[in-house]
C-alpha cells in the first residue's frame, strides 16, 4: 500500500462518545458490589503499563502465547495464501501480531480495533511503514459493541479473527459466548477465530502472575482511577485504595480489586460514590479454562475447536475454531 493511502487509512479510526463512556462507569459505580470493565484500563498509560506488565517474571502468559505462536501459526498463515484479512479486537500494540504480519502474502489487509486511540494510531503507523504491502485498517472502537469493519482495497479471500492474550477471560461465560459468536460473523462461514487462552494451573502460579513483585500491576490497576480523575474530572484519593487480585476457585478465576482502605466518598459526574472501609471496585476478571470447558464455550456460540495448540507444560492454549 502507497505511504498516502495508509495515511487516508489511518485517518478513518474515530474515539467511542465520551458521554457514554462516564455513563457506563457511573452505572458501575453506583452498583453493589461496584465494578468497572477492564476496557477501562486502556488509556494511553494504562496500555503502557500493560506492555511493561508482559515483560515481568511473573507473568507467564505473553511470553509463553508468544513462543506458541512463533513456533505453530506461520505455517498455517502461509497456508492461507494472498488475500487473507486479520481482524484484531483490543489489538494494544499489535506485538504478536507481527508474527502473523510477518507470515501473510500480499495482498492482504490487517483491521486493527482498540478502544484507546493515542495508543492505536501510535502502533497503526509503525505497522504501515513495517509492512508496506499490508493494508493496516485501525478501527477505535469498543469491540464489545457492534463496530464497522472498513472496507480496503484489498481484495479479501479469506477473514481470520486473532483474538490472543486471554483477553476472552475477562468475561462471564454468556458474555464470553456472546463475543464468540460476534468473532464468528466476523470471520464468516469459510473463515477462522484464533483465539488465545489460559489454562488451569497452580493457584501459587496464577496469584503470582497478577501480584508481582514490582507492584506493576498494582499500578496498572490504580491507573484506572487515574484515568478517572484526569480525563472525568472525578477525585479518587489514590492513596486511600490497594490492589488485591485473588483466586477464585469456585468460579476458576482471578479477581481483580480495588480495596477502599478507609471510609470514603468520591465524585465523578455530580454524583457522590461512598465506600466503606474494606469494600472494593472490582475491575477485572481472568478466568481460567481445561480443554472441555472451553470447546464447550465455543460450541455454544457455534464454533468448533479445530486445533488447540499449547506449550509443553500446558499452561496456555491457542485455540483455532471454525464456524459451524
Amino acid at each position: 500500500m502507497s505511504p498516502n493511502g495508509a495515511a487516508a487509512s489511518l485517518m478513518r479510526a474515530a474515539a467511542p462518545a465520551g458521554d457514554l463512556l462516564l455513563a457506563e462507569i457511573l452505572a458501575g459505580l453506583t452498583s453493589k458490589p461496584k465494578y468497572l470493565y477492564p476496557k477501562f484500563f486502556y488509556d494511553e498509560r494504562g496500555s503502557l503499563l500493560f506492555d511493561q506488565i508482559c515483560e515481568l517474571p511473573e507473568y507467564y502468559l505473553t511470553r509463553t502465547e508468544t513462543a506458541i505462536l512463533a513456533e505453530r501459526a506461520p505455517a498455517f498463515i502461509r497456508a492461507l495464501g494472498p488475500g487473507l484479512r486479520l481482524i484484531e479486537p483490543g489489538s494494544g500494540s499489535s506485538a504478536k501480531t507481527r508474527i502473523l504480519l510477518d507470515a501473510m502474502r500480499p495482498p492482504a489487509s490487517y483491521v486493527c480495533v482498540d478502544i484507546s486511540r493515542s495508543h492505536l494510531m501510535a502502533a497503526a503507523r509503525a505497522l504501515a511503514e513495517r509492512y508496506p504491502a499490508i493494508e493496516i485498517l485501525p478501527v477505535c472502537a469498543d469491540f464489545t459493541q457492534p463496530f464497522e469493519i472498513p472496507v480496503g482495497t484489498e481484495p479479501v479471500r479469506s477473514t481470520l479473527v486473532f483474538f490472543p492474550g486471554s483477553t476472552i477471560g475477562n468475561f462471564d461465560r454468556s458474555e464470553a459466548v456472546t463475543l464468540l459468536g460476534m468473532m464468528r460473523k466476523l470471520a464468516g462461514v469459510e473463515g477462522r477465530v484464533l483465539v488465545g487462552a489460559d489454562l488451569r494451573k497452580s493457584p501459587r502460579v496464577l496469584e503470582a502472575a497478577y501480584n508481582d513483585a514490582a507492584g506493576i500491576t498494582a499500578e496498572f490497576n490504580l491507573n484506572l482511577l487515574a484515568r478517572l480523575n484526569h480525563e472525568f474530572g472525578a477525585d479518587f484519593d489514590l492513596g486511600a485504595f490497594m490492589h488485591r487480585a485473588p483466586w477464585i476457585e469456585a468460579e476458576s478465576r482471578i479477581e481483580m480489586h480495588l480495596v477502599s482502605t478507609r471510609r470514603q466518598t468520591a465524585h465523578l459526574g455530580g454524583v457522590e460514590i461512598a465506600f466503606e472501609e474494606g469494600e472494593s471496585i472490582w475491575t477485572e476478571s481472568c478466568h481460567k479454562y481445561d480443554r472441555a470447558q472451553f470447546a464447550a464455550m465455543a460450541l455454544d456460540a457455534r464454533l468448533g475447536v479445530e486445533a488447540v495448540w499449547t506449550d509443553k507444560e500446558e499452561r496456555f492454549s491457542a485455540q483455532l475454531l471454525r464456524p459451524i
